[in-house]
């Protein structure tokens, strides 16, 4: 914090003052204190050469960052009115943020003088044209944000939430955190930007986005004091279920790790950098005493807020129960964050950044001595060294540290990232602990880079269970995306798949379509073959129709007994007992072929049925113009001893049966030559199934072979209605113009019947014609004089057939 001066306007002002002290940046300057005292101890780095330092506080301020590197580059305290533009010192280690290091880094870069940063990892330093005197030892937010991306891709998190800090350092990884996260397929729910100022108002409405959203894991890209803000405002809220992502400016942070955190920041995840046990250093940290204040400013005010105690009484003081300090307590008796060096993370980046410096000037000594990798180059004066040329070897600077780690820069100043996967779990004593659960690291060179051990992870809410955050469930197999307008890609419907398409993937994004012979199953997720449909014997219309078929079948035979019986009885030789007979086996054919229209189709079947059922009606309707002609001539001869019958008699009777029975066979002999019916796999109709078929293959011949049924049948219909009031007891025709009336009403609704009906129902609508007709003409023809044969014998006379009975003989 600072304390601004009194501008009263009498006097000049004194200088803006910090006030406030930090344990865990004094830890972090007391490290380098430590280090910088380990290396002057150590005869074989630096020997005979002693490093100094002069600290100054940046305050967390743009203006007293700036002040104090003005102060260090010219060499002048800011009292001084003479100044210099010749750098004071080589090299300079800060600034912790990376908003400040940004500050610190133009106006060094200017002078040449190198800075390593061990906390400032914003992914913008690495700009060597912006900040070309810029290193670190921290890793860039970009390999932190690559870690964070692969951690949402590797526990399927598509739907994400992100909280930006007000620094750079938030800003700019949050903006880089965005574009990874996308292209790797996720989405973002919402960004939100922590004010600079935290203002209630701003920070209580971003809680309620965050608790509004169905986003359930929310990362928060920002240094501990701006998430400090948001937490406590969420407790405030008592926002519960959100799965935290730590960037690793926070993740470790004491100022979060209190007992009153854990409900709402326990199971918490995030990356680290990496930890290291630095030897000696807890010693060094508890052997701190006021009297080194005159090399360390800053060791009165942490002994003083420490112990909550005063070294001197101040006039202003308010406390005044606050008591004298000693100088004697004991440090180790307080446990705070100062002497915890359980998490040494940013120390240990302080540790290896003071080592750096001291491995590159040790280079330079042994170039100047002839010795060491740039023996052979034009060496630097050791006791006169210029910044641009401590900074040539800084870049170049490779060594492995008494913990075994090895320290490098890239090209862009950056070290090989390493970060720890930390998981927030709850002590035993009910503090919260930071547990190792993964790491990331490109040193390993391996891919992917992360490695995550998910059985040790306790997540929000102490679930063992990794948490999900979607915006739409998952597609499973069997349906699609579907594009939601209006919302991000992740946000989605799931549409089932059509009729003959499958996806047997979760979040299919396109459905395939099965191949012809094969269907979707109910499921939609695997294709199956298509049912093949035919009118089968085991089907129940099928064995209905068989067993119409047979019982027509039989019928007719038992009617042909009864003739073949009864042959000589005038009613059977009235009635042409040759064309009865004929018919009758017609009939029987006709019954019989609608047999070859059920069962599997193959090639003679298909052959057959349409050519036995033309032949055979042909043949019936043929004997039945016989019969019509002959009664119609009988009746035509007007006087005794016409000779008109003599025209048609039963030869001429045989020759035009015969004749007309042989147009039709000859039709069907060159359809069958020519273009055959044969049985085809139709798909188009019912998509789902496969109707086994009889394609009739010239649709010419068989319009024939049914236009010459009709044909034959109006003739013999006409010729009917003309002999129909001929004298009734010897009259046939008009039983015979009631059978073809039968025969054309049966076959004209057939026709729209046989287009709209599918699959096997066309078949079988085809059989019920040929079975309807067959049975319109057997009783329309034969059960009149069964039932005289049988039922009434008594009129089976040759007196009652030439109606000459004794009734008739009175009227």
């Amino acid at each position: 914090m600072v304390l601004e001066p009194d501008l009263s306007f009498i006097s000049k002002p004194d200088s803006t003052r910090c006030s406030g002290l930090n344990f865990r940046t004094f830890r972090w300057m007391q490290t380098m204190i430590f280090t910088i005292e380990e290396i002057n101890k150590n005869e074989q780095l630096l020997p005979d050469i002693k490093l100094g330092y002069k600290i100054y506080d940046s305050c967390n301020t743009h203006f007293h960052a700036l002040r104090a590197v003005v102060t260090l580059v010219n060499g002048q305290e800011e009292t001084a009115t003479d100044s210099s533009c010749t750098p004071s010192v080589p090299a300079v280690i800060g600034d912790g943020g990376s908003t400040l290091s940004i500050v610190v880094a133009r106006l060094l870069g200017v002078f040449k003088v190198p800075q390593i940063s061990y906390f400032s990892s914003c992914a913008c330093l690495s700009n060597k044209e912006e900040y070309p005197a810029f290193l670190r030892t921290i890793p860039s937010d970009f390999f932190q944000v690559s870690a964070l991306a692969q951690l949402v891709k590797h526990f399927g998190w598509t739907w994400i939430g992100t909280v930006a800090g007000s620094g750079d350092y938030g800003r700019l990884g949050v903006q880089i955190l965005n574009e990874q996260i996308r292209q790797l397929g996720a989405c973002i729910a919402f960004t939100e930007s922590i004010p600079k100022n935290h203002a209630p108002g701003k920070i209580s409405q971003i809680v309620k986005i965050i608790k509004a959203s169905s986003a359930k894991v929310v990362v928060v890209f920002s240094v501990e004091q701006d998430a400090q803000a948001v937490f406590q405002e969420v407790l405030r809220q008592n926002l519960t279920g959100i799965q935290w992502i730590a960037s690793e400016a926070w993740v470790t942070a004491a100022l979060l790790s209190s007992p009153e955190y854990l409900q709402i920041l326990g199971g918490s995840v995030g990356f680290a950098i990496r930890r290291a046990d630095i030897p000696g250093l807890k010693k060094f940290l508890l052997k701190l005493n006021p009297s080194s204040a005159n090399e360390n400013p800053f060791v009165l005010e942490f002994w003083e807020k420490n112990f909550g105690c005063s070294f001197q009484k101040r006039d202003n003081d308010t406390n005044e129960s606050k008591p004298l300090c000693t100088g004697h307590e004991d440090l180790a008796a307080r446990e705070n964050i100062y002497s915890d060096v359980t998490q040494l993370r940013v120390s240990y980046n302080v540790y290896k950044s003071v080592y750096a410096l001291a491995h590159s000037l040790h280079n330079m000594r042994a170039c100047e001595n002839g010795k060491g990798p740039f023996a052979n180059a034009t060496c630097p004066n050791i006791s006169s060294i210029e910044p641009w040329q401590l900074l040539h070897y800084l870049k170049n600077v490779q060594f492995t540290n008494a913990l075994g780690e090895e320290t490098s820069f890239d090209e862009n100043g950056d070290p090989m990232p390493v970060y720890d996967l930390v998981n927030w779990q709850e002590a035993n004593d009910g503090s919260i602990k930071f547990v190792t659960v993964g790491k990331f690291d490109s040193i390993l060179n391996q891919n992917p880079k992360l490695k995550i051990d998910e059985e040790t992870i306790i997540w929000n809410g102490q679930k063992r269970q990794v948490p999900m955050s979607v915006c739409s469930e998952s597609c499973p197999p069997g349906t699609r995306k579907g594009i939601k307008p209006g919302f991000p890609i992740c946000c989605f419907d799931c549409i089932l798949c059509a009729d003959g398409e499958i996806s047997n993937q979760t979040d299919s994004i396109t459905c395939i379509k099965c191949l012809p012979e094969f269907w979707s199953n109910i499921k939609r997720d695997e294709c199956i073959p298509k049912e093949v449909e035919y009118l089968s014997f085991a089907d129940t219309m099928g064995i209905t129709l068989m067993s119409v078929s047979l019982l027509g079948s039989f019928l007719t035979i038992a009617i042909a007994a009864v003739f073949a019986y009864y042959r000589n009885t005038p009613i059977v030789k009235a009635n042409n007992s040759e064309l009865s007979f004929l018919i009758l086996v017609s009939l029987v054919l006709c019954f019989l072929c609608s047999l070859a229209f059920i069962g599997q189709p193959t090639t003679w079947s298909c052959m057959l049925r349409h050519t036995v059922f033309g032949i055979a009606f042909v043949l019936c309707i043929s004997c039945l113009l016989g019969k019509t002609i002959v009664v119609l001539f009988a009746f035509k001869a007007n006087h005794p001893g016409s000779n008109m019958m003599k025209w048609f008699g039963p030869t001429q009777q045989r020759a035009v049966i015969f004749l007309c029975t042989l147009i039709q066979v000859l039709i069907c002999t060159v359809w069958l030559v020519i273009s055959p019916s044969s049985p085809v796999k139709t798909m188009n109709f019912q998509s789902s199934k496969i109707i086994l078929e009889c394609d009739v293959g010239s649709v010419m011949a068989f319009s024939l072979v049914l236009g010459y049924i009709g044909f034959l049948s109006c003739l013999c219909f006409l010729l009917a209605f003309l002999a129909r009031k001929l004298p009734d007891n010897f009259n046939e025709a008009k039983f015979i113009t009631f059978s073809m009336l039968i025969f054309f009403a049966v076959w004209i609704t057939f026709i729209p019947a046989y287009v709209s009906s599918p699959g096997k129902y066309t078949v079988a609508v085809e059989i019920f014609a040929i079975l309807s007709s067959s049975f319109g003409l057997l009783v329309c023809l034969f059960f009149p004089k069964c039932y005289i044969i049988l039922m009434k014998p008594e009129k089976n006379t040759k007196k009652h057939l030439m109606g000459k009975t004794a009734s008739e003989k009175r009227i």
